[in-house]
């Protein structure tokens, strides 16, 4: 690592901005955050880049398997506020982070103060040796930087009252729950059904809640944690449709369904262009059977599929058809608006359609602002005693996502709002 030359004002003034950008975009939104991030000099933590790159809001790469994927990086700022702000750290606090890079221990040593304490780990030591070597040459000396892997969290430096996770996960491991505080709170990107978000869980009893759950993306847990997607080529490589859990039985019986004709059914659930619709993926995901993530290759498309997105397009398979989400633009009273519908391909192209789109119409009906509720329930739950809602079995126990109406979410999860 080499020393960086700064131009200590230039940082400052670049901290300050990228501080009101995130302020203005409603990720940062209390004062210790703020001041977090007004006060720990991110450039020190990306030296690999310019100190202009180092404010922008995107990640930083540090490291790359031999495929070229990321494995490591100093995740975008907006990420980093977003889980801090879910976190909610505060004075005096024993925190711990899953997956290090330096400068979000930082940001978490400012939040806990002098008499908290704060622990990073990461499975791989060019991690763990550059996370130590830029939080000393920040000052931040007093960082538990750990070489273990974050399925096993770190028993030595335990109870916690925050545990966060700044890796994928795709499971909670039972030592995330047995090193938290009995009023501590687990934040984590989870997984599921290949959609990732970042959740803050408290314990209800034997098992989690969640009390906010906001879109993410990060690099995939490594070690014991790791679960890989399981991926199905349509079209030579053209196409992919990316299973987390439940793949098809027979993926031959797709073969050719692309050289079938292409049905079209429309919801009339409309939004505008500035409206999220996080929610609609996460509803189906929860909604559908067969649900996975259609993706096209850019290098090889030939427009044979339209997506509404064609790096992670909610899509649906049953047997030999499938069908994944479209949008087509519209306009009313001057003002340009998308409508959601279906493409479907295959013999029964209009049977998987069918309940695709009628997914859609009851998300614009009764969800299209959420909330959904994400619990986990350890493996020694009877399964009898699940509540209602998508069951997602997980190695360590099951993840349920369930819909309660806004009145009881209100209620139940008071964070969901912010």
């Amino acid at each position: 690592m080499t020393e960086p030359t700064v131009d200590t004002n230039r940082a400052t003034e670049l901290r300050r901005q990228l501080t009101e950008e995130l302020k203005a975009d409603g990720l940062i939104h209390t004062g210790p955050v703020e001041r977090a991030f007004l006060t720990v000099p991110r450039e020190r933590f990306a030296p690999e880049v310019t100190l202009a790159e180092a404010y922008k809001k995107g990640v930083v790469v540090t490291k790359r398997d031999e495929h070229g994927t990321t494995i490591s990086s100093v995740s975008a700022p907006q990420i980093q506020a977003t889980m801090l702000e879910q976190a909610r750290l505060d004075k005096g606090m024993r925190a711990l982070e899953i997956g290090s890079g330096g400068y979000n221990a930082a940001l978490m040593t400012e939040l806990v103060g002098q008499d908290g304490e704060v622990t990073t780990l990461d499975i791989d030591p060019d991690v763990t040796d550059r996370a130590r070597a830029c939080l000393k040459d920040a000052g931040y000396n007093d960082v538990n930087v750990v070489l273990a892997d974050g399925e096993d969290g770190c028993p030595q430096h335990a109870s916690y009252q925050r545990i966060i996770v700044t890796v994928g996960a795709w499971d909670i491991p039972p030592a995330w729950i047995d090193q938290l505080t009995p009023d501590g709170t687990l934040t984590v990107p989870l997984r599921m059904r290949g959609l990732t978000r970042s959740v803050t869980f408290v314990r209800q009893g034997a098992h989690l809640v969640s009390t906010s759950a906001k879109i993410c993306g990060f690099v995939k847990m490594q070690g014991a944690g790791a679960h890989t997607e399981r991926l199905l080529l349509l079209r030579g490589q053209e196409i992919g449709l990316r299973f987390d859990d439940g793949e098809p039985a027979d993926p031959d019986q797709l073969s050719g369904v692309l050289d079938t004709e292409r049905i079209e059914a429309w919801s009339g659930v409309e939004i505008t262009a500035s409206e999220q619709f996080d929610t609609l993926q996460m509803w189906l995901a929860t909604a559908l059977d067969g649900f996975c993530l259609l993706s096209v290759d850019r290098a090889l498309d030939t427009g044979v599929v339209s997506p509404q997105n064609r790096m992670a397009c909610p899509a649906a398979v049953d047997r030999d058809s499938f069908a994944y989400l479209a949008v087509r633009k519209t306009e009313a009273e001057g003002e340009a608006r998308f409508e959601f519908g279906v493409h479907a391909f295959g013999p029964r192209a209009r049977e998987v359609a069918e309940p695709m789109n009628a997914a859609i119409a009851a998300w614009g009906r009764s969800h299209r602002n959420g909330p959904e509720r994400i619990s986990f329930y350890p493996a020694t739950t009877d399964p009898k005693d699940l509540p209602e809602g998508r069951v997602l079995p997980k190695q360590h126990g099951s993840v349920v996502i369930s819909w309660p109406d806004e009145g009881q979410a209100a209620s139940h999860n008071p964070d969901e709002k912010e």
